[in-house]
Protein backbone atom coordinates (compact mmCIF):
# COMPACT_ATOMS: atom_id res chain seq x y z
CA UNK A 1 0.00 0.00 0.00
CA UNK A 2 1.51 3.48 -1.00
CA UNK A 3 2.42 5.18 2.10
CA UNK A 4 0.51 8.04 3.81
CA UNK A 5 1.99 11.73 2.86
CA UNK A 6 3.35 13.45 6.51
CA UNK A 7 5.03 15.98 4.76
CA UNK A 8 5.60 18.66 6.77
CA UNK A 9 4.20 22.34 5.25
CA UNK A 10 3.34 24.23 7.99
CA UNK A 11 5.15 27.89 8.13
CA UNK A 12 5.29 30.43 11.23
CA UNK A 13 5.11 34.18 10.70
CA UNK A 14 8.06 34.82 13.80
CA UNK A 15 6.70 38.38 13.23
CA UNK A 16 2.89 38.02 14.18
CA UNK A 17 3.15 35.17 16.41
CA UNK A 18 2.50 36.15 19.91
CA UNK A 19 3.90 32.80 21.37
CA UNK A 20 0.01 32.12 22.92
CA UNK A 21 0.81 28.62 22.05
CA UNK A 22 -3.14 27.54 20.68
CA UNK A 23 -1.25 26.22 17.47
CA UNK A 24 0.71 23.27 19.64
CA UNK A 25 -2.35 22.92 21.75
CA UNK A 26 -4.93 21.70 18.89
CA UNK A 27 -2.20 20.03 16.69
CA UNK A 28 -2.57 16.00 16.84
CA UNK A 29 1.19 15.50 15.16
CA UNK A 30 3.19 17.48 17.61
CA UNK A 31 4.61 19.20 14.67
CA UNK A 32 4.69 22.43 15.90
CA UNK A 33 6.78 23.39 20.05
CA UNK A 34 7.27 26.77 21.64
CA UNK A 35 11.22 28.24 21.17
CA UNK A 36 12.11 31.42 22.80
CA UNK A 37 8.65 32.39 22.90
CA UNK A 38 7.53 31.53 19.67
CA UNK A 39 5.70 29.28 17.74
CA UNK A 40 8.66 26.62 15.48
CA UNK A 41 8.40 23.91 13.57
CA UNK A 42 9.70 20.95 15.20
CA UNK A 43 8.36 17.44 14.23
CA UNK A 44 9.19 15.66 11.42
CA UNK A 45 5.60 14.72 10.49
CA UNK A 46 2.45 16.62 9.89
CA UNK A 47 -1.14 15.35 8.92
CA UNK A 48 -1.80 18.86 7.22
CA UNK A 49 -5.43 18.65 9.05
CA UNK A 50 -4.69 22.76 9.22
CA UNK A 51 -5.93 23.04 12.61
CA UNK A 52 -2.78 25.25 13.55
CA UNK A 53 -3.59 27.87 10.59
CA UNK A 54 -7.29 27.76 12.00
CA UNK A 55 -6.62 28.88 15.47
CA UNK A 56 -4.14 31.01 15.15
CA UNK A 57 -5.38 34.11 16.63
CA UNK A 58 -3.17 36.22 14.58
CA UNK A 59 -3.02 34.70 11.32
CA UNK A 60 0.78 33.87 11.70
CA UNK A 61 0.11 30.15 10.78
CA UNK A 62 -0.12 28.48 7.39
CA UNK A 63 -0.20 25.68 5.64
CA UNK A 64 1.10 24.97 1.70
CA UNK A 65 -0.25 21.92 1.42
CA UNK A 66 -4.17 23.34 1.66
CA UNK A 67 -5.09 25.50 -0.71
CA UNK A 68 -8.12 27.61 -0.80
CA UNK A 69 -9.23 27.74 -4.19
CA UNK A 70 -10.20 24.31 -4.04
CA UNK A 71 -13.05 25.50 -1.75
CA UNK A 72 -14.02 28.43 -4.51
CA UNK A 73 -17.75 27.62 -4.92
CA UNK A 74 -19.21 29.29 -8.02
CA UNK A 75 -22.91 28.85 -8.13
CA UNK A 76 -23.11 30.54 -4.36
CA UNK A 77 -21.32 32.69 -2.00
CA UNK A 78 -19.99 30.54 1.08
CA UNK A 79 -19.63 32.03 4.72
CA UNK A 80 -16.32 31.77 5.78
CA UNK A 81 -16.55 32.46 9.60
CA UNK A 82 -16.51 29.32 12.10
CA UNK A 83 -19.06 28.16 14.07
CA UNK A 84 -18.47 27.06 17.22
CA UNK A 85 -20.30 23.70 18.62
CA UNK A 86 -23.71 24.52 19.53
CA UNK A 87 -23.88 27.48 17.38
CA UNK A 88 -25.38 25.34 14.13
CA UNK A 89 -29.14 24.92 14.12
CA UNK A 90 -30.17 21.38 14.69
CA UNK A 91 -33.35 21.27 13.97
CA UNK A 92 -32.61 22.29 10.18
CA UNK A 93 -29.94 20.10 9.86
CA UNK A 94 -31.75 17.16 10.76
CA UNK A 95 -34.90 18.68 8.68
CA UNK A 96 -31.99 18.82 5.80
CA UNK A 97 -31.01 15.51 6.63
CA UNK A 98 -34.87 14.03 6.71
CA UNK A 99 -36.53 15.71 3.71
CA UNK A 100 -33.74 14.80 1.47
CA UNK A 101 -35.01 11.72 -0.30
CA UNK A 102 -33.56 9.02 -2.87
CA UNK A 103 -35.16 10.61 -6.40
CA UNK A 104 -36.28 8.47 -9.07
CA UNK A 105 -37.85 10.57 -11.48
CA UNK A 106 -35.89 13.26 -13.23
CA UNK A 107 -36.78 16.02 -15.30
CA UNK A 108 -34.96 16.23 -18.49
CA UNK A 109 -33.14 19.27 -18.13
CA UNK A 110 -28.99 18.87 -18.01
CA UNK A 111 -27.26 20.06 -14.50
CA UNK A 112 -24.99 23.41 -15.08
CA UNK A 113 -20.93 21.77 -14.43
CA UNK A 114 -20.65 24.52 -12.21
CA UNK A 115 -23.23 23.18 -10.02
CA UNK A 116 -21.18 19.88 -10.35
CA UNK A 117 -17.81 21.39 -9.56
CA UNK A 118 -19.27 22.93 -6.24
CA UNK A 119 -21.00 19.48 -5.12
CA UNK A 120 -17.40 17.79 -5.38
CA UNK A 121 -16.26 20.43 -3.67
CA UNK A 122 -18.85 20.14 -1.05
CA UNK A 123 -17.80 16.47 -0.93
CA UNK A 124 -14.33 17.58 0.00
CA UNK A 125 -15.21 19.09 3.24
CA UNK A 126 -16.14 15.97 4.82
CA UNK A 127 -13.51 14.58 7.29
CA UNK A 128 -11.37 11.34 6.32
CA UNK A 129 -9.19 9.13 8.28
CA UNK A 130 -5.83 10.35 9.34
CA UNK A 131 -6.74 13.12 7.39
CA UNK A 132 -5.89 11.76 3.93
CA UNK A 133 -8.73 13.07 1.40
CA UNK A 134 -7.99 10.63 -0.93
CA UNK A 135 -11.16 11.47 -2.72
CA UNK A 136 -11.10 11.64 -6.50
CA UNK A 137 -14.35 12.52 -8.48
CA UNK A 138 -15.42 11.36 -11.77
CA UNK A 139 -18.39 14.00 -13.40
CA UNK A 140 -20.48 12.65 -16.13
CA UNK A 141 -22.36 15.65 -17.25
CA UNK A 142 -24.83 14.90 -19.31
CA UNK A 143 -27.54 12.30 -20.16
CA UNK A 144 -25.41 10.71 -22.91
CA UNK A 145 -22.37 10.24 -20.59
CA UNK A 146 -24.64 8.41 -17.86
CA UNK A 147 -26.63 6.26 -20.60
CA UNK A 148 -22.66 5.27 -21.96
CA UNK A 149 -21.71 3.87 -18.49
CA UNK A 150 -25.10 2.19 -18.33
CA UNK A 151 -24.12 0.13 -21.34
CA UNK A 152 -21.61 -0.71 -20.03
CA UNK A 153 -22.89 -1.62 -16.40
CA UNK A 154 -25.54 -3.95 -18.47
CA UNK A 155 -22.89 -5.90 -20.89
CA UNK A 156 -21.13 -6.72 -16.98
CA UNK A 157 -24.33 -8.32 -15.81
CA UNK A 158 -25.21 -9.72 -18.84
CA UNK A 159 -22.09 -11.43 -18.05
CA UNK A 160 -22.37 -11.75 -14.66
CA UNK A 161 -26.03 -13.54 -15.48
CA UNK A 162 -24.37 -16.26 -17.53
CA UNK A 163 -21.95 -17.37 -14.87
CA UNK A 164 -25.08 -17.61 -11.93
CA UNK A 165 -26.77 -20.02 -14.12
CA UNK A 166 -23.98 -22.48 -13.55
CA UNK A 167 -25.40 -24.31 -10.36
CA UNK A 168 -22.60 -26.24 -10.01
CA UNK A 169 -20.17 -23.19 -10.11
CA UNK A 170 -22.84 -21.50 -7.77
CA UNK A 171 -22.28 -24.61 -4.95
CA UNK A 172 -19.03 -25.76 -5.41
CA UNK A 173 -18.11 -21.50 -4.60
CA UNK A 174 -20.68 -21.73 -1.72
CA UNK A 175 -18.60 -25.29 0.00
CA UNK A 176 -15.15 -23.14 0.09
CA UNK A 177 -17.12 -20.34 1.94
CA UNK A 178 -17.95 -17.67 -1.32
CA UNK A 179 -21.24 -17.18 -1.10
CA UNK A 180 -21.61 -13.81 -2.78
CA UNK A 181 -22.51 -15.66 -6.05
CA UNK A 182 -25.68 -17.56 -4.84
CA UNK A 183 -26.45 -14.48 -2.93
CA UNK A 184 -26.81 -12.38 -6.18
CA UNK A 185 -28.89 -15.37 -7.62
CA UNK A 186 -31.60 -15.57 -5.04
CA UNK A 187 -31.83 -11.90 -4.72
CA UNK A 188 -30.94 -10.07 -7.78
CA UNK A 189 -30.84 -12.28 -10.57
CA UNK A 190 -33.74 -12.23 -11.64
CA UNK A 191 -34.62 -8.81 -11.03
CA UNK A 192 -31.33 -7.48 -13.21
CA UNK A 193 -32.88 -9.76 -16.17
CA UNK A 194 -36.07 -7.86 -16.55
CA UNK A 195 -34.02 -4.85 -15.92
CA UNK A 196 -32.01 -5.85 -18.42
CA UNK A 197 -34.72 -6.15 -21.09
CA UNK A 198 -35.94 -3.11 -20.42
CA UNK A 199 -33.11 -1.45 -21.19
CA UNK A 200 -32.16 -3.54 -24.45
CA UNK A 201 -36.07 -3.49 -25.59
CA UNK A 202 -37.22 0.02 -24.62
CA UNK A 203 -34.92 1.96 -23.72
CA UNK A 204 -36.53 2.18 -20.16
CA UNK A 205 -33.54 3.30 -17.20
CA UNK A 206 -34.24 1.50 -14.04
CA UNK A 207 -30.49 1.53 -13.40
CA UNK A 208 -29.91 5.65 -12.96
CA UNK A 209 -33.82 6.16 -13.83
CA UNK A 210 -33.13 8.78 -16.57
CA UNK A 211 -30.86 11.26 -14.36
CA UNK A 212 -29.00 13.75 -16.61
CA UNK A 213 -26.37 13.17 -14.79
CA UNK A 214 -23.86 11.80 -11.85
CA UNK A 215 -20.85 11.65 -10.11
CA UNK A 216 -18.38 8.52 -9.03
CA UNK A 217 -17.05 9.09 -5.69
CA UNK A 218 -13.54 7.26 -5.87
CA UNK A 219 -10.57 6.69 -3.49
CA UNK A 220 -6.81 6.89 -4.65
CA UNK A 221 -4.12 4.91 -3.24
CA UNK A 222 -3.00 5.52 0.30
CA UNK A 223 -6.10 5.72 2.03
CA UNK A 224 -6.48 4.83 5.73
CA UNK A 225 -10.11 3.75 5.17
CA UNK A 226 -10.76 4.34 1.66
CA UNK A 227 -15.16 3.21 2.40
CA UNK A 228 -15.46 5.02 5.23
CA UNK A 229 -13.87 8.51 3.23
CA UNK A 230 -15.86 8.19 0.37
CA UNK A 231 -19.03 7.58 2.01
CA UNK A 232 -18.42 10.58 4.39
CA UNK A 233 -17.70 13.11 0.98
CA UNK A 234 -21.02 11.09 -0.37
CA UNK A 235 -23.34 12.06 2.26
CA UNK A 236 -22.23 16.03 2.19
CA UNK A 237 -23.15 15.46 -1.87
CA UNK A 238 -26.30 14.13 -0.92
CA UNK A 239 -27.27 16.48 1.46
CA UNK A 240 -25.83 19.67 -0.71
CA UNK A 241 -27.50 18.69 -3.66
CA UNK A 242 -30.77 18.66 -2.28
CA UNK A 243 -30.35 22.06 -1.16
CA UNK A 244 -29.37 22.86 -4.18
CA UNK A 245 -32.81 21.87 -5.87
CA UNK A 246 -31.21 18.90 -7.35
CA UNK A 247 -32.87 14.86 -6.56
CA UNK A 248 -29.97 12.16 -5.66
CA UNK A 249 -30.39 8.36 -5.65
CA UNK A 250 -27.39 6.30 -4.63
CA UNK A 251 -26.60 3.55 -7.56
CA UNK A 252 -25.40 0.16 -5.94
CA UNK A 253 -25.41 -2.13 -8.74
CA UNK A 254 -23.14 0.62 -10.77
CA UNK A 255 -20.63 0.38 -7.77
CA UNK A 256 -20.20 -3.43 -7.81
CA UNK A 257 -19.95 -3.53 -11.90
CA UNK A 258 -17.03 -1.15 -11.64
CA UNK A 259 -15.09 -2.93 -8.82
CA UNK A 260 -15.21 -6.30 -10.54
CA UNK A 261 -14.84 -5.37 -14.01
CA UNK A 262 -11.80 -2.94 -14.42
CA UNK A 263 -12.64 -2.19 -18.03
CA UNK A 264 -14.99 0.10 -17.17
CA UNK A 265 -12.86 2.02 -14.88
CA UNK A 266 -10.59 2.74 -17.66
CA UNK A 267 -12.75 3.73 -20.18
CA UNK A 268 -14.05 6.33 -17.62
CA UNK A 269 -10.29 6.83 -17.54
CA UNK A 270 -9.90 6.32 -13.91
CA UNK A 271 -6.70 5.60 -13.11
CA UNK A 272 -5.21 1.85 -11.89
CA UNK A 273 -5.35 1.95 -8.39
CA UNK A 274 -8.27 4.15 -7.42
CA UNK A 275 -11.58 2.42 -6.44
CA UNK A 276 -15.22 3.70 -7.24
CA UNK A 277 -17.08 3.44 -3.53
CA UNK A 278 -20.01 5.26 -4.71
CA UNK A 279 -22.15 6.48 -7.67
CA UNK A 280 -24.81 9.30 -7.71
CA UNK A 281 -27.16 9.96 -10.35
CA UNK A 282 -28.49 13.41 -9.79
CA UNK A 283 -30.73 15.71 -11.82
CA UNK A 284 -33.71 17.94 -11.06
CA UNK A 285 -36.41 16.12 -9.56
CA UNK A 286 -39.86 15.40 -11.60
CA UNK A 287 -43.09 16.29 -10.34
CA UNK A 288 -44.08 12.92 -9.00
CA UNK A 289 -40.98 14.42 -6.38
CA UNK A 290 -43.05 16.29 -4.34
CA UNK A 291 -43.15 15.17 -0.84
CA UNK A 292 -46.08 16.52 2.13
CA UNK A 293 -44.52 15.08 5.22
CA UNK A 294 -41.21 13.45 6.82
CA UNK A 295 -41.65 9.63 7.05
CA UNK A 296 -40.33 7.66 10.58
CA UNK A 297 -37.79 5.45 10.20
CA UNK A 298 -37.69 1.61 11.15
CA UNK A 299 -37.07 0.60 15.23
CA UNK A 300 -33.83 2.03 16.47
CA UNK A 301 -31.62 -0.47 17.57
CA UNK A 302 -29.00 1.35 20.57
CA UNK A 303 -26.94 0.29 23.10
CA UNK A 304 -25.28 1.46 25.74
CA UNK A 305 -22.12 -0.48 27.50
CA UNK A 306 -20.14 0.62 30.79
CA UNK A 307 -17.58 -1.78 31.94
CA UNK A 308 -18.34 -3.67 35.52
CA UNK A 309 -17.16 -1.72 38.00
CA UNK A 310 -13.49 -2.97 38.82
CA UNK A 311 -12.92 -4.82 42.23
CA UNK A 312 -10.32 -3.12 44.67
CA UNK A 313 -7.57 -5.24 45.45
CA UNK A 314 -8.74 -6.75 48.80
CA UNK A 315 -12.49 -7.16 47.77
CA UNK A 316 -13.40 -10.68 48.22
CA UNK A 317 -11.29 -11.68 50.83
CA UNK A 318 -11.50 -13.07 54.15
CA UNK A 319 -9.50 -12.56 57.25
CA UNK A 320 -7.61 -14.99 58.67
Amino acid sequence: MKMMDRTVSVEIDRERCIGCGACIAVCPSETLSLKDGKAVVSGSQSLSCGHCEAVCPQAAVSVRALQNDSLDFQTFDPRSNWLAPGAADVAGLVQLMRSRRSCRNYRDRPVPRDALQDLVRIGLTAPSGSNCQPWAFTLLPSRQAVVRLGDMIAAFFQRLNRTTDRSLLRQALKLIGRRELDFYYRNYRDAAVEALKAWEQTGRDVLFHGAPAAILVGVRPGAACPGEDALLATQNILLGAHAMGLGTCLIGFAVSAMKNDPEIRKQLGIPPGESVQAVIALGYPGREEVYQGLPGRKPLVSRVWEPPPEKSPNEGRTGG
